[in-house]
Parts: structure tokens; C-alpha cells; sequence
């Protein structure tokens, strides 16, 4: 597993304490698995191709849309796994300071961090439909699509959809992101970058560091924070932690994942009844879920606001507005302009506000 350097997380073992935690898939036969497993695969290598037509989007290399991503199909303790080795790349500011020098960890602490970042992504396997990541991937390959088998089962029974039908659906989803970073090779580079910055201010927090209250919260800090949020006391979380630069950050950060997920979440629906007969059926039952998670109270509240999924559902219907609202002042074409660069991501403030965004870009 990637970074080699050592950070204040053993990313190792916190893949395997997910993998042995992880609550298992539902119950299956092996026909059923099979046909699972194999439906994934072929639905994956439908969708690419559908995506093309729905976005207007194709990928800067010329590349056969069914090569814009490597589709694995796994299960709950290999989705942990994978993500561990994500955050090892994404967090690898986190191994070293400001100065350059290594961040010095106790082995026990290391351990420490790895448990809970191994119970957060225990937590997480079971509710991720699909992953598309571009962070691990080598120099000149596709990012690796993740469909977790057993978690589409398990929603395609809960919500009482047709199975073949959903398993497109949550492709089309999955194909969608991996046509957005090869549409916009500078992507992944871009959204590395501007979480390192915000990240290495994390790194100055380890054991033995100067830290400057002014500029950067003590870890007691955090975690009352985290209490506090668990707590729902009024609006406040670790958020309010953070610096002016750092909440700037944070805010660019996620108005660029709104847009990756709005973006999908429409882009999903766009190919029709022809492509997903039941396309407007599966999008009603999964917006019910939704709402519903949103309501929940007690424990569940508490683990949706830990494990950012409020934010999430947010994200994925602020970005969705921001798409329609874009493309039903310039277009389709008009909208793809968001691709073309940095300076043309949209901001936090144009994310809630489309007509800012194209009379900025457009003119």
C-alpha cells in the first residue's frame, strides 16, 4: 500500500480491523451471487457507453468509454480496504510538517488511529452503493470503479425495485464520475492538491509539534467538537475549528464534489425509461430512503453526522440544482464549460447560486 512513509495512521492495519468488523451482506443463494456479481459487470460496461450519449462528455484521449475505468466488483471488507489505500495516498501530507520533516508517531498511537479509522470504514461498508476512485490509479491508467455487491442486494430488496434495473442505474451513477475525470484529466490532480493544503496543517498537529492555538486547534479541540456534533448542540462541529484559509479550503473542496454528484445524480436519470424501464420508479423509492435517513433520530443521527452523510445528501442535491439550473440557462454544452479547467469549477456561493456561475464563465 502506497504512501511508504509513516504517518500518524497505520493505514494497514486499519484495512484489515474494517474487514474483520464489517456487519455481513445479506443472505444469498449462489445462483443469485453469481448472477449478482456477473449482472455488475455487464451493466458497468453498458453504462459507459450510455453516459457518453446522456453528458455530451467524451474522454480527452479518445479512449473507448468502456476503458475510462477498471470495474471490480467487491464485497464490504474489500470496499474498506480499497479506501484505506485511498486515504494512504490522499493523507499522505499527514507524514510529514511544514519544514519537511517527518511526522515522528508511537507505534501505539498509530494503532490507535488505525482502530478508528478501521470502525468509521467498518461503519461505511455497508451503506456505499459504488466508489469510483481516481487517486490510486498509476500514471496513464483508469481509476478504479468499486460496486459493492452485497450492498446493492441488500437496497435493490429494501427499496423493491427491479434488480437488473437498479444494478444500470447505480452503474450509470459510477460511470458517470469515472467520464468526469477523464473528461477533465487535471481532475484528480486538482482535488489532490487543495486537500494536501488543507491537510498539512493537520500534520502539524502530531505528538511533539509547536502548535499555535491561533492557527490551528489542539486535538482535545476536535474531539469535543465531534462530542458536540454527536450531541446535536446547536450548529457547531469541528468545522467551527477551523482557520479562515482552511474553511476556504474546505469550502472549494466541496463545492467540487457537489458538482461531481449532482452532476451523476442527474446525468443517471438522463439516459430514460429506453435504457432503465423503471428509471422514474427507482428514483422516487431512493429519494423516499433518502428523506428518511435524513430523519432519523438518536444513534442513527449521530452516526449520519459522524460519518459526514448528511453532508453527502447535501452535496448530491445542491450539485443536482446547480446542473439544472446551468443547463436550463445555457445548455448542455454550456454546462460541460465546467470542465474545462480550474478557474472554472464553481464556488460554494455559485453552487447555490447557477446564475452566478454562468454569467462569470459565459459572460
Amino acid at each position: 500500500m502506497q504512501p511508504t512513509a509513516r504517518g500518524p495512521v497505520d493505514w494497514r492495519a486499519a484495512a484489515r480491523l474494517a474487514g474483520r468488523v464489517a456487519a455481513p451482506g445479506p443472505v444469498a443463494d449462489r445462483a443469485t451471487l453469481v448472477d449478482l456479481v456477473g449482472d455488475l459487470r455487464t451493466s458497468a460496461a453498458v453504462a459507459a457507453r450510455h453516459v457518453v450519449g446522456a453528458t455530451g462528455m467524451t474522454p480527452v484521449d479518445g479512449r473507448d468509454p468502456e476503458a475510462v475505468s477498471r470495474v471490480l466488483v467487491v464485497d464490504r471488507a474489500r470496499w474498506a480496504a480499497a479506501n484505506a489505500e485511498m486515504f494512504a495516498v490522499m493523507a499522505a501530507p499527514l507524514a510529514t510538517r511544514r519544514d519537511g520533516t517527518p511526522v515522528e508517531v508511537p507505534d501505539a498511537a498509530r494503532l490507535a488511529a488505525a482502530a478508528q479509522v478501521g470502525g468509521v470504514l467498518a461503519l461505511l461498508s455497508g451503506k456505499v452503493l459504488g466508489q469510483y476512485d481516481p487517486f490510486t490509479a498509476a500514471p496513464g491508467e483508469p481509476g478504479r470503479l468499486l460496486l459493492v455487491a452485497p450492498n446493492v442486494l441488500a437496497t435493490q430488496r429494501q427499496l423493491g425495485v427491479d434488480g437488473h434495473d437498479f444494478r444500470l442505474w447505480v452503474a450509470l451513477h459510477e460511470q458517470t464520475h469515472a467520464l468526469q475525470f477523464a473528461a477533465a484529466p487535471w481532475l484528480a490532480d486538482h482535488l489532490r492538491a487543495r486537500s494536501a493544503e488543507l491537510l498539512s496543517d493537520l500534520a502539524d498537529l502530531a505528538p511533539g509539534a509547536e502548535r499555535d492555538r491561533s492557527a490551528l486547534p489542539h486535538l482535545e479541540d476536535l474531539l469535543g467538537a465531534v462530542v458536540r456534533a454527536v450531541r446535536d448542540d446547536g450548529d457547531v462541529g469541528v468545522l467551527s475549528l477551523l482557520t479562515e484559509r482552511q474553511r476556504a479550503v474546505f469550502d472549494e473542496v466541496g463545492a467540487v464534489m457537489a458538482l461531481l454528484e449532482g452532476h451523476a445524480d442527474v446525468m443517471m436519470d438522463e439516459v430514460g425509461p429506453r435504457v432503465v424501464p423503471t428509471v422514474r420508479s427507482i428514483r422516487k423509492a431512493f429519494e423516499r430512503r433518502r428523506d428518511a435517513g435524513a430523519r432519523a433520530k438518536g444513534l442513527d443521527r449521530a452516526l449520519r453526522r459522524v460519518l459526514g452523510l448528511d453532508l453527502k445528501l447535501a452535496q448530491y442535491r445542491d450539485g443536482a440544482a446547480f446542473v439544472r439550473g446551468v443547463r436550463g440557462q445555457v445548455g448542455l454544452d454550456g454546462l460541460n464549460a465546467v470542465w474545462s479547467g480550474p478557474t472554472s469549477l464553481p464556488s460554494a456561493a455559485e453552487i447555490a447560486d447557477p446564475a452566478a456561475w454562468v454569467r462569470r464563465v459565459h459572460g
